[in-house]
Parts: C-alpha cells; sequence; structure tokens
C-alpha cells in the first residue's frame, strides 16, 4: 500500500476509483523523469485521455512527440471519470441548438459519435482488453410517477427525443421504460431511449496507449515532470520569420518544440478561457450487485445534479454498479454527504444492491455554452488547448486528438470551428450566465477575513483546514494520522484565492478557478502551476516528499 505522499503522485485524491479493482496503480506503464534539454516537433503537457490522444494521432502521422506529466501518467481527472462513452450529451441537444444552431448541434452529435466508435476501434486494433461495449442510454425524469414535475420532464425529454433524430441520432421516447432490475418501490418509468451508446474501463485502455505508445520511436514520455511556463518565441509575420515554443519545467529544463499541446484539463495561464468555465466535484460509489440482476445500460435521470449508472466487471460472483451525482462548485459545499446519498438512492430503487466497495470523486469543468475548447490558445498560433469536458471528457479528449493533428497539418476540420478557443457567439449568448458566474466566483474571496479553525488544537488527526491569524496571511494547516502537524500558504498561487479544506478528499481545494493541492500542497489539478508555498520546515518535508 502507498503511503500519502506517494499516493498523491499517483491520483488526484484520497480515495481511490473503482478502475483500480482491476487495474492497480502499479499496473500503469511507468517513464522517466525529465533530466536533460530536448527538442521535439510537438510538446504534450499532460498524460490524459486527452494528451494520450493527441499523442497517439500525431504519432501515428509520424510526428516526434514528447508528453510531460507533473506527477504519474492517468493521475489527473481520466483517472476518476465514471467510464461513459456517448454522444447523448449532458446538456442535451436542445439547449446547445440555442447556443450554435442546429448545424452546431448536429456536429456535436457527429464528433461525439465518432469519438464513442474510434475508442472501440483503436482497442480492436491494438487488442486492449477493456470492457468496451455498446449499450442503450436511458434519460429518464427525477420525479416518480405522479409527483409534481413528472409530466413536465417527460414532456422535455420528448422534445429532446425529437432533437436527437434531427440531428442523426438513433432517438425513441418510451412512455413504458423501466429498467430491468429495478425493483425499488419509486416509479420513475418513461423516457427517452438512445441506441447505440458505449461504455469501457477508461484507464485499462489508456494503459494499453500508453503500451503501444512507449514502443515508438517517435515518442518520449517524461512523468514528475511540473512545467512551469509555456511560451512563443520569435516572430512569423507574412510568411518570414519562425516561432516556436518553449516549455520550462520546475527542474530548470527546457523542451524546445515546433507545437505546444496544453492538455491539463485547465490551461496553465491566469485567465482567457478559464473565465468562460465553472468547475465541480462531482462523486460515485461503487456497489456490488449480483451479476445479470441489473440491465446492462447507460442510465441518468433529469435533475440539474443528476444521477447516472452503469455497469463495470467485479468478480464471477458479481458486477460493480457505479452511481454517480451529487456535483457542487469546487471549495464551496461539504463534500461528506454525498455518499450517502448516492448509496440512499441506489438501494431504493436497486434492492439487491450489496457493499459499497468504492466511494470517489471527481471535477467537472463546464464551460458556459456547453462545448469543450480545442485549438490553438487565445492570442497563440503555437500554443494548443483541450479544456471544457463539461462532463463528456472522455469523448472530447479523443475529439481532441483528431482536431489537433488536423490543425497542426493545416488540414480544414468541419468540426473545429465548433470547438474553437477563440468562438464568440455561443459565448456572447451564455453573457448573463457569465456575469452571474463571475460575481459568485468574487464572492468567494471573502475568505480573506474568514478562519475555518480557532486553534491547530481544534484539528482532528487527518484533517486540515484553514487558520488566519490577524497579523499575517491565511494558513492551510493539516495535521495527520499521527498527529504530525504540517502548514502551507493557503493562497493559491494562480490568483490567490483564499483554499477550503476538502475531507472526503484530504485535499485544498481553491473556490475560484478550482485548483486543487493535496495535504502536502502539491498542484494536483490547475490552473494553478505551483504547490503551495510551506509556511515550516515539517511543510517543506511532507511537500518534498510528495513532490
Amino acid at each position: 500500500m502507498s503511503s500519502p505522499a506517494e499516493h498523491t503522485m499517483l491520483t488526484s485524491g484520497a480515495t481511490d476509483p473503482v478502475w483500480v479493482h482491476k487495474t492497480p496503480f502499479s499496473s500503469l506503464p511507468t517513464f522517466p523523469t525529465l533530466t536533460t534539454d530536448l527538442q521535439t516537433d510537438v510538446c504534450i503537457i499532460g498524460a490524459g485521455i486527452a494528451g494520450i490522444h493527441v499523442a497517439y494521432e500525431l504519432v501515428r502521422r509520424g510526428k516526434n512527440v514528447v508528453m510531460l506529466e507533473a506527477r504519474a501518467v492517468l493521475s489527473g481527472e481520466t483517472g476518476r471519470t465514471s467510464g461513459h462513452l456517448n454522444n447523448d450529451l449532458d446538456d442535451g441537444y436542445l439547449e446547445i441548438a440555442k447556443k450554435f444552431g442546429d448545424d452546431g448541434a448536429r456536429i456535436a452529435a457527429e464528433s461525439h459519435g465518432w469519438a464513442r466508435d474510434h475508442v472501440g476501434e483503436i482497442a480492436q486494433e491494438l487488442g486492449i482488453e477493456c470492457e468496451y461495449r455498446k449499450l442503450k442510454a436511458y434519460d429518464i425524469s427525477q420525479y416518480p410517477v405522479g409527483e409534481k414535475g413528472y409530466e413536465e420532464e417527460m414532456e422535455e425529454l420528448r422534445e429532446e427525443a425529437e432533437m436527437q433524430r434531427k440531428v442523426g441520432m438513433q432517438t425513441t421516447f418510451d412512455e413504458n421504460l423501466k429498467v430491468r432490475g429495478w425493483t425499488g418501490q419509486i416509479d420513475q418509468r418513461g423516457g427517452m431511449v438512445v441506441e447505440n451508446q458505449a461504455t469501457f474501463h477508461p484507464t485499462r485502455y489508456l494503459a494499453g496507449v500508453l503500451s503501444w505508445l512507449k514502443k515508438q520511436p517517435n515518442f518520449q514520455c517524461y512523468t514528475h515532470t511540473r512545467v512551469m511556463s509555456v511560451s512563443e518565441k520569435g516572430v512569423e509575420l507574412l510568411g518570414l520569420g519562425h516561432k516556436s515554443v518553449e516549455i520550462q519545467t520546475e527542474s530548470g529544463h527546457t523542451v524546445k518544440a515546433e507545437h505546444a499541446v496544453e492538455a491539463t484539463c485547465v490551461p496553465l495561464q491566469k485567465l482567457s478561457v478559464i473565465i468562460e468555465l465553472e468547475f465541480h466535484r462531482t462523486y460515485c460509489i461503487a456497489v456490488r450487485v449480483p451479476k445479470g440482476s441489473v440491465e446492462d445500460c447507460l442510465l441518468y435521470d433529469n435533475a440539474d445534479a443528476y444521477k447516472y449508472m452503469r455497469l463495470t466487471e467485479c468478480d464471477d460472483k458479481d458486477d460493480y454498479m457505479v452511481v454517480g451525482g451529487g456535483d457542487h462548485k469546487v471549495g464551496q459545499e461539504d463534500t461528506r454527504p454525498r455518499f450517502g446519498e448516492l448509496e440512499q438512492w441506489t438501494r431504493e430503487r436497486f434492492p439487491q444492491a450489496g457493499s459499497v466497495d468504492y466511494k470517489w470523486s471527481g471535477q467537472i469543468f463546464d464551460p458556459v455554452d456547453y462545448m469543450a475548447y480545442i485549438g490553438k490558445n487565445q492570442g497563440n498560433d503555437k500554443v494548443y488547448i483541450v479544456t471544457g469536458d463539461s462532463g463528456d471528457g472522455l469523448t472530447h479528449g479523443v475529439i481532441a486528438g483528431r482536431l489537433i493533428a488536423d490543425e497542426m497539418e493545416g488540414k480544414e476540420n468541419k468540426w473545429a470551428k465548433l470547438y474553437n478557443p477563440s468562438r464568440v457567439g455561443s459565448v456572447v449568448k451564455s453573457a448573463g450566465s457569465m456575469v452571474m458566474h463571475d460575481l459568485q466566483i468574487n464572492a468567494q474571496y471573502k475568505r480573506f477575513l474568514q478562519s475555518d479553525i480557532t486553534d491547530i488544537e481544534d484539528l482532528v488527526p487527518g484533517s486540515g483546514g484553514v487558520l488566519n491569524p490577524t497579523k499575517s496571511g491565511p494558513v492551510a494547516v493539516y495535521k495527520d494520522e499521527n498527529g504530525k502537524v504540517s502548514t502551507f500558504s493557503a493562497l493559491c498561487p494562480h490568483l490567490k484565492g483564499v483554499v477550503c479544506w476538502n475531507q472526503t478528499e484530504k485535499s485544498f481545494d481553491c473556490p475560484i478557478h478550482g485548483s486543487r493541492f493535496s495535504a502536502e500542497g502539491v498542484c494536483v489539478i490547475g490552473p494553478a502551476k505551483a504547490n503551495l508555498k510551506p509556511v515550516d520546515a515539517a511543510g517543506k518535508e511532507v511537500q518534498a516528499a510528495a513532490s
């Protein structure tokens, strides 16, 4: 079993996702740390599904690729997903069409459908056994039959089904839809049926792709290599001159490249598209159910913070039912009740549910207009970004591979406009929600005047909090299971928000733009690039051990 400091390098929370049941961290491909300067065609920062798929596409096209990862491969949000592969998108095509028109909605359906299928094609081609299979998706009301709101949501689902057919999907509405195995007394029958959706084991699939990449002569990967800056150098004007990119690491090494790709969930920069994103925590449990007792499907209810379900392998006797939901803004709500809510929801509907063996949470990056930002970063010619998963990060990550490879090669792609990070029209249509979001975010700076704890003695072992002395800045305090205390600056290095303690994942989370730091102050999710600054010797010691 890894120590807490070692665990920080493997995943972005103290909890473990169900994917380690069949594919433990120790089974994932490993790579060295960068110890020298390099020059390459393309440097990719981030070793999750977006970075891996961009690398896969570019390596296939003969480019020399260097991938850099601050911790271990798949240590970010890709390793904490629920593993849905679909073009039945979270935000719905009625809403997408309001921002992008019917043509934009059609491209969204086509591109996510391609990504869903492409994963299966790659898995077959490379011989990766990853539970990939096609399934039906069911979208149902959040309300039981007869309750207020049920009929209204049924009508919304009828309209959404019609819109999905309009954009080319195989979707119907079934008044009597019921999931086999849902035998609990709560009756939410009826809803939308979407054919040809898919699911898989995400880390097993990506470990297979990484193993293939590792064998390619034009691919290099370096882990435990934190990037601190990505900057364009040189001038190009009217076909004259030349631009390139320099990537600087925390250890002082430089990678020079013709192009760079920030596949880091959130770009490593101050603002730009970051102000067009909202940041949410989301939760999952894995519950044992007897094999064959629940229909193998994808299930979603119609709530704002919706519940969802899928199955994955457990053992010869049971499957795991993965149930998720309970989303809320990062650093702004108590994380502890969420797992209990998910378990209660599950047992009320599926009485055959057994033990809950895994509980974990992840992070979602929601763009104001529902589509990810994939392509050249605003104001750059050689730096590309992938951000704004909107709950569909797996398919967005696969799409990114094709879009970015095409753009680097100057190939026209009919999907590119929809995902362009510099798009304006759909963002303008979202101005009202952006203003409300900014007001809510700015209100979080009130934490400069607040203190979570009045004395370090108040902390029980295995917990943290923010202490705000009157004569100095706020301090993030962690007391480990043995009672040893370490302290760090509580100011997020990104834009100086005051972090909050997340007891579920044993992390300090920033409520401004969602950056997260382990109990040792190590940055595990950006847009922050640096760690929390240690305040005392104990903080320096534990952070050094975890970096």
